[in-house]
């Protein structure tokens, strides 16, 4: 079964206090033009941990600490089962005042948990969402 990490990254600074990062896919493959959790496909040997630091570096330019396992979920894609594992990380950079280099991706934007089922997400991150939605709430509301 492929396995593919999703990465909820959560505002820390006064602009992104209580939002949530999210990347539009460039117009290329499968799921090219929406919305997603950045993350990507665990390789084969690689840990969860490994492949996200890794895609990180190469999709943002950023070094990345991963926090704890906050969701899963099952999905077919292709007629193929996969596994999808979200994890919260934590980036040094919020992309605003010092853009992301993005590679894989055509912007980024920091949204309340609200607006993502809004924007044309990705349909593996949406199944997450309710999973995402109890992790925050338990968390970090109230602080």
């Amino acid at each position: 079964m492929k396995t593919s990490i999703a990465c909820v990254v959560l505002g820390k600074s006064p602009e992104t206090q209580n939002k949530i990062l999210i990347a539009h896919r460039a117009q290329k493959g499968d799921m090219g033009g929406r919305w997603e959790f950045p993350g990507g496909k665990v390789d084969q040997g690689e840990s969860d941990r490994d492949t996200i630091v890794r895609e990180m570096l190469e999709e943002f330019g950023e070094s990345v600490l991963v926090g704890e396992l906050i969701a899963t979920s099952q999905f077919e894609h292709k007629g193929e089962a996969c596994l999808l594992r979200a994890y919260e990380v934590f980036f040094s950079n919020d992309g605003l005042e010092k853009p992301f280099s993005l590679t894989e991706h055509t912007e980024t934007k920091w949204v309340e948990f609200e607006q993502i089922p809004t924007d044309n997400f990705v349909d593996s991150d949406l199944k997450i969402l309710p999973q995402v939605k109890k992790y925050i709430e338990k968390n970090y509301e109230g602080r």
